[in-house]
């Protein structure tokens, strides 16, 4: 045989040995690890069921534990309820035996009332005799008074009566005067003091408004690009602001006029931007008036809140915010309208609090009160009814819907704080320099207001004193009597008040005095 096919032979013999041998010690290992698992399952079986075992113990010790403390609750609110009804019982035991003990009261006073009315009854009939008796002896002194009067006891009556009438009539004349001079005195007098307290306690604002804004600038050159070719930038900047510019030879100095300061605010920002952009022609001009116009609108209300916020006034229509900010660009008399306002609504609520009132009110409606100046549409209304109207249709109380209609004496005053609103604008319009004005108007009213007063009969002299707060006028004593002088004043002060314009109010007082005048020679 051929010894490699020898050696083949035996290599494969050796290998089935090798297998056959493999397999049986692998055979041997895997009954040996079965026989472990099968010891540790039965291990891991009995720790399993004295664990079990442990949790049932412990879970019934809970159980236990938690049966006692519900049975322990249970019995306190058992007690509970029955010390609660045990002391309700009590309670009402109390009560009955106080009822009881008040019906026996009770029947005694009754007893002791029925005794008392039993003996007044007596005591009445007694009197009723008493009062017969009376009668008729008053009756026989009667006729007898008539025998000797030769009157009867009527007549005597009336004459009595009229006397008495006539001298009570007299007298109660005489007290009532002297209670209404007192009361016109102390009245006066508690006024003034109230209205200087107000005023010492109010800070006001000295400065007053302009109709002309200087725009500075930084180079005459600019004045150039500002007016454009032709003047066609100047013309673009007028048109969209409503504004004047007045280009002169002032260096470095623009300056923008007109009435309105809202117009001037814009047309002053308006100018900044685009000097600062450098970019000055009709279409930028536009657009960048457009953007002003649009911030001043956001200021607006931004100032109409700090205001708000700053006089503690609360729940104020959002609307009614808007118009308080655009009073900052109003004016009256020169004088700043928000100014104004604040200085009306300070002034509202301290003499509110003098008088006791209800200051917030008053302060609110002082703040209120000229918003009919600032309004989004032109009206034929005036101011205060035209605020009456915006201040009720935003849901204002009715005190201050009136307080600002009255404020001009347009509307019927109906509650308290409407002659305080009044007092207190006419305070903040009069006071000195709050109000500018050119001195040949000023002349000419202190004139007219001279003049109207010289017209009537029997005036000798008139003089208008205090800027023109107060008129006096001096009778002749032989041609106008006291009465008379009462009347002159009255009429004055009616003719003044419809026929002139005038702020705050003006007092008219009227002098008749007798003089005797001899020389010794």
């Amino acid at each position: 045989m051929d010894p490699n096919i020898l050696l083949i032979i035996i290599g494969i013999i050796a290998l089935v040995i090798g297998l056959i041998t493999g397999k049986l010690i692998f055979a041997k290992n895997t009954n040996k690890k079965l026989e472990e698992a099968e010891l540790q399952s039965q291990s891991i079986i009995k720790e399993a069921q004295i664990r079990a075992e442990t949790i049932r113990k412990e879970k019934e010790l809970e159980a236990k534990e938690r049966f006692v403390q519900l049975k322990s609750d249970h019995d306190r609110e058992v007690l509970d309820k029955t010390k609660k009804m045990n002391d309700a019982e009590n309670r009402i035991r109390q009560k009955e035996q106080s009822i009881n003990q008040k019906e026996s009261n009770l029947d005694k006073q009754s007893k002791e009332n029925d005794a008392i009315k039993e003996n007044l009854n007596r005591q009445i009939d007694l009197v009723n005799i008493k009062r017969t008796e009376l009668e008729k002896h008053q009756e026989e002194h009667i006729r007898r008074l008539e025998k000797i009067a030769t009157l009867t006891a009527e007549e005597a009556k009336a004459q009595l009566i009229e006397s008495l009438k006539n001298e009570a009539h007299t007298q109660a004349v005489g007290i009532q005067q002297e209670i209404i001079d007192d009361a016109k005195q102390k009245a006066n007098k508690e006024a003034r003091k109230i209205i200087i307290q107000t005023i010492q306690r109010t800070a006001a604002e000295q400065a007053i408004e302009n109709t002309i804004t200087v725009f500075n600038l930084e180079s005459d050159e600019i004045k150039g690009q500002i007016i454009g070719r032709e003047g066609r930038n100047i013309r673009a900047i007028e048109a969209a602001t409503g504004v004047d510019l007045i280009v002169d030879d002032t260096p470095e100095a623009i300056l923008l006029s007109s009435f309105d300061p809202l117009r001037r605010e814009i047309a002053r920002l308006s100018l900044q931007r685009l000097v600062a952009d450098g970019r000055i022609h009709p279409a930028r001009i536009e657009e960048v008036v457009e953007k002003t116009k649009k911030q001043i609108e956001d200021q607006v209300r931004e100032i109409g809140e700090r205001t708000v916020i700053e006089m503690g006034i609360h729940g104020l229509h959002k609307e009614l915010v808007r118009m308080v900010g655009r009073m900052r660009f109003r004016s009256s008399y020169g004088q700043n309208l928000l100014m104004h306002s604040r200085e009306t609504a300070n002034l509202c609520a301290t003499m509110a609090a003098e008088l006791g009132l209800n200051a917030k009110l008053a302060k609110r409606a002082g703040l209120l009160h000229d918003i009919g100046k600032v309004p989004d549409e032109e009206s034929e209304l005036s101011h205060a009814l035209l605020g009456a109207k915006l201040a009720e249709k935003y849901g204002e109380n009715p005190a201050v819907v009136n307080a600002i209609g009255a404020h001009h004496d347009e509307m019927e005053m109906q509650y308290v704080i409407s002659p305080i609103v009044q007092a207190c604008d006419a305070i903040s319009g009069a006071r000195p320099g709050a109000r500018r004005e050119i001195m040949q108007q000023y002349l000419q009213r202190i004139k007219d207001l001279e003049n109207l007063a010289m017209a009537y009969d029997g005036v000798e002299k008139a003089y208008a004193i205090q800027a023109g707060r107060e008129l006096r006028v001096i009778v002749e004593s032989d041609k106008v009597t006291d009465q008379e002088s009462d009347k002159l004043s009255f009429e004055i002060a009616q003719k003044i008040q419809t026929e002139m314009t005038f702020p705050g109010q003006i007092k008219v007082t009227v002098i008749r005095e007798k003089r005797a005048v001899n020389v010794a020679r």
